[in-house]
């Protein structure tokens, strides 16, 4: 039998263990005492999502969907979004701290983990229906969610662009319209303060409605500095801002929300140079053997600096205006989505970790997005609805970087900037063709420009590299057909073709690079599924399979060139193959009672990864086969368990909380680990797996809460404690090895503890 399936079996193996034991657990709740069980059984809660651009129910959406409303945000006491890091299918959420709040994502083993503002998301995140254009400002916090829904595989036709992975659609609440707010403050491990504040007024009663939020956190980091023993890698994060909701009538209303998302931190990472890197071998020749060949666990939590080098520092500063207008004629809605987000960045890093500073960067970067969206929807028969649009996306970026190497001081600066523009129009139909059978069809064909001009110092002396353009088009239909024998199941199956631009990398370093794009990439998936309640509606259980092959693959590779003789930039690779299985299942055991568990596996790999590179020690370049390696962000099995139970008292109820998570281990960058040519320099090398240093070992973590509600004057308030991370797992979240010089890794937060106390008026 094949790892691949002996992978399937095993998650087949604990799903049905899943949706047994909870099947068991509610018809033993049933039998033990039936008349009380009667009328003790709540049904699950309807949830309601916009994953088709659509209201209508979870249950009835063919599309492979986690939803998560506020109470569940709360449940599981999240703070951020890497706080639901494994806890959905084959999803992973990794903070990236080379870059201001900005995120690793990956849905179903598709992820590109880079900062650079020429490079587009894999998956994309949905703010309110503006589509984030970057990594950076991804890292969001969840203060003010009304919902979030985590759509997995391909979501290209109605979602922005560039979903070839999927898509988290946040929303955040509305101005109620009605005088009110809450306030959240929290102490917790590592000198962490947090404040969060919403307030609701009504400006004209039923017209116009104000909402005012505001969210800080300050913390001293989890890192501890080798010199002084004191903790550094400290932050604060601010963000804030006022939404005006616009309702004339019952058929019009506009909502506008204007904000601002502010940055101070200390990017510092861990050391992983080896001795038989360039780094490596001066920290030994300099008697600082203690910063060589460390682990990629613990030691990644230990930090060296050098006083005398530029410290470590960064400043984001984000504002940002979302519009968005319904019109509701009778026949059709129309709704406008207008986004515009500004960025300022400025960063100094030490991104080698050692205490003699040998590679320190400054990065200035402006960037700024706007897009504009329009659709109609509506029903052209009553079988048959429709949403039909338009879209246009333009981003702006101007990166200044200048560069420390070997603590020679910053020289001339490479100056790189860029445009992305698109234009999409798209349609989607859902047709209810026979009884208990609907077809889903549509597509969208997006056009894509893209742009760069580059300056670098190449000998000393600063030389323009190109201004290179190039445009790249694709259309990418979506197909689905779903069958309801009842109305408590739905059978669906459907196929979908995601894309991602094609552009230019903007850490090129000479002038052929600087003038080659790389190509589109695109994936054809297939997805069987099926969705299901039971019990009176107190079980659910989603399950799927899905088959993706991904062409043309992006990936950062590193190349002969530049002023060190390698470089880092992005290629077209060849093909993947991912294949998967997901289960959720979400049980009302009894009244007070509600259980989840998820499973995901991945089984993927790679064809025919071939790229030309300068191996270690040789002075002429290789084809080098890639091949062997693991795809990046692919663990084979995420699992997650989780338990909420309530119970009354007098003085108001006691909520407690415990969720289980395992991710199998994972690699973090295509990087060059064992290797043979057995045909010498020049000649075919085959690469037998990546770096061992950037893997990340399986993981379990715990996390648990408990929290009193109880009424001070009239108002709702509750007191938490919790604790994160309770099996204290130190794990990299992110690591790189750069061209033979160095490496580096940054450590996910360690245990934690923490008290808030909430007030809501």
């Amino acid at each position: 039998m094949s790892s691949k399936w002996r992978s399937m079996s095993r998650a087949g193996v604990v799903a049905a263990g899943l949706v047994s034991g909870a099947t068991a657990n509610m018809a033993a709740a049933d039998t033990a005492n039936d008349a009380p069980a009667a009328e003790d059984a709540v049904g699950l809660q309807e949830i309601t999502v916009t994953a088709r651009r659509r209201e209508e129910s979870l249950h009835d959406t063919p599309v492979a969907i986690t939803a998560l409303n506020t109470a569940v945000l709360e449940a599981k006491n999240a703070v951020n979004i890497g706080d639901l890091q494994g806890s959905m299918p084959n999803v992973l959420i990794t903070q990236q701290p080379a870059g201001a709040a900005a995120a690793n994502i990956s849905i179903r083993g598709l992820t590109f983990a880079d900062i650079e503002k020429s490079f587009d998301p894999t998956v994309g995140i949905v703010v309110d229906g503006v589509f984030l254009g970057t990594n950076t400002g991804q890292y969001l916090n969840f203060f003010d969610i009304a919902a979030l829904e985590v759509l997995r595989g391909p979501q290209g036709t109605l979602f922005g662009r560039n979903t070839i992975g999927g898509v988290i659609n946040v929303t955040r609440s509305r101005p109620t319209g009605e005088w009110g707010g809450k306030v959240e403050v929290s102490y917790g491990s590592f000198d962490t303060s947090t404040e969060r504040g919403v307030f609701n007024a009504p400006l004209v009663k039923d017209v116009l409605a104000l909402k005012l939020f505001a969210f800080n956190t300050k913390t001293g980091g989890f890192y501890r500095d080798a010199i002084t023993g004191s903790r550094t890698a400290g932050s604060q994060n601010q963000q804030f801002g006022a939404a005006l909701l616009f309702t004339p009538s019952s058929r019009f209303d506009a909502l506008l929300t204007v904000e601002k998302m502010v940055q101070y931190f200390q990017p510092v990472g861990g050391t992983l140079v080896s001795s038989s890197e360039l780094f490596g071998e001066v920290l030994l020749g300099a008697g600082l053997a203690n910063e060589v060949d460390r682990n990629n666990t613990t030691d990644l939590y230990t930090v060296f600096r050098n006083p005398l080098a530029p410290q470590a520092s960064g400043h984001y500063n984000a504002p940002a205006a979302t519009l968005t207008m319904n019109l509701d004629t009778g026949p059709v809605k129309l709704t406008s989505v207008t986004g515009y987000r500004s960025s300022d960045e400025d960063q100094v890093q030490p991104f080698d970790g050692t205490s003699l500073g040998l590679y320190i960067a400054h990065r200035i970067q402006p960037f700024h997005q706007f897009s504009q969206e329009v659709r109609a929807s509506g029903n052209a028969t009553e079988s048959l609805d429709y949403v039909v649009g338009a879209y246009y996306y333009d981003g702006v970026y101007t990166l200044t970087q200048f560069t420390d190497l070997f603590g020679g001081g910053y020289g001339l600066p490479q100056i790189v900037s860029g445009e992305s523009r698109s234009l999409a129009g798209f349609v989607d139909f859902d047709w209810a063709f026979i009884d208990r059978w609907r077809l889903n069809f549509g597509g969208r064909y997006t056009h894509d420009y893209k742009s760069l001009n580059n300056t670098a110092s190449v000998g000393g002396v600063e030389t323009f590299l190109g201004a290179p353009s190039a445009s790249f088009g694709k259309f990418t239909p979506k197909a689905s057909v779903d069958y309801r024998p009842n109305s408590d199941i739905m059978y669906y199956a459907s196929y979908s073709v995601g894309y991602r631009s094609g552009g230019f990398s903007n850490r090129s370093a000479d002038a052929f690079t600087t003038n080659h794009a790389f190509e589109p990439e695109t994936v054809d998936s297939a997805e069987i599924g099926v969705k299901s309640e039971w019990f009176d509606k107190r079980l659910s259980v989603n399950a799927d399979y899905f088959d993706a092959k991904y062409k043309n693959m992006q990936q950062n590779t590193t190349i002969p060139g530049g002023a060190t003789g390698n470089e880092t930039v992005v290629s077209n690779v060849g093909s993947a193959v991912v294949r998967g299985l997901e289960v959720e299942a979400t049980g009302r055991a009894t009244q007070n009672l509600t259980l989840n568990a998820s499973v995901g596996t991945l089984s993927s790999h790679f064809n025919g990864f071939v790229v030309n590179q300068v191996l270690p020690g040789q002075l002429v370049s290789s084809p080098t086969d890639y091949s062997k390696n693991n795809l990046i962000y692919n663990p084979t099995l995420t699992a997650a368990a989780s338990g909420a139970y309530t119970l009354p008292t007098s003085f108001g109820d006691v909520r407690a909380n415990v969720s289980y998570r395992h991710i199998a281990s994972y690699d973090l960058q295509i990087s060059l680990g064992p290797y043979s040519q057995p045909g010498g320099p020049g000649t075919l090398a085959l690469v037998n797996g990546n770096d061992p240093r950037m893997r990340a070992p399986a993981e379990d973590r715990v996390d648990a809460s408990i929290t009193g509600d109880f009424t001070i004057a009239n108002a709702k308030s509750h007191v938490t404690i919790y604790g994160r991370n309770l099996t204290d797992s130190r794990v990299p979240t992110n690591a790189f090895t750069v061209a033979g010089l160095f490496s580096f890794g940054y450590g996910g937060e360690p245990r934690s503890f923490g008290v808030t106390l909430g007030v809501e008026f």
